[in-house]
């Protein structure tokens, strides 16, 4: 499987919507995607249904740009960082100051996936919600009101997945070497 895809951390969303065979860059897709959120990002407080507009707006176009061929993209090396962009503005805006936990251990899990296909050949395997669930999960917990201590949960939780399953995954894996030219 191309690399760019798996660095997309996609969930099942985008999983279902990356069917949708498409002609258009998912780079972007990806692009029209974020746009609506800076906006709003720019425009200051987010409101439940504000944020819930965005927000799927983001995951659907972010879905189907899955379906997108990025061998033909001439940006799709800025697939990843599009999405790894979208979702973690989105995470500060809905709470500013509780998105810090989960973006430490978003952060680990992305290092982890491109390290673990530069070093071992294999992309972290357990399953992590992908950028598309857990932006879906962040809007329920803001619209509940169940934020900043959602996030502080949610950072906890997700970040002792992702370090045991780079544990376990590294302990699995004989070192291929360095890769780099």
């Amino acid at each position: 499987m191309n690399a760019l895809l798996l660095q997309r951390d996609d969930g099942p969303i985008a999983a279902v919507l990356g069917r949708v065979e498409h002609r258009v860059a998912p780079s972007l897709l990806l692009l029209l995607a974020v746009i609506p959120a800076g906006i709003a990002i720019a425009l200051g407080d987010a409101s439940t249904g504000l944020a819930a507009a965005v927000l799927a707006w983001m995951v659907v176009l972010g879905g189907l740009s899955r379906g997108g061929d990025l061998e033909r993209d001439r940006f799709a090396w800025a697939v990843p960082a599009l999405l790894r962009a979208g979702e973690y503005a989105a995470l500060i805006w809905l709470s500013p100051v509780g998105a810090l936990p989960l973006l430490i251990a978003l952060a680990f899990r992305h290092y982890d996936l491109v390290y673990g296909l530069r070093y071992r050949g294999a992309a972290p395997s357990w399953p992590s919600g992908g950028w598309d669930g857990r932006l879906v999960l962040a809007w329920l917990l803001f619209a509940i009101g169940a934020l900043p201590a959602g996030f502080y949960v949610l950072g906890g939780i997700l970040g002792a997945l992702f370090v045991a399953e780079c544990v376990a995954s590294w302990l699995d894996h004989e070192p291929q070497g360095d890769p780099t030219p």
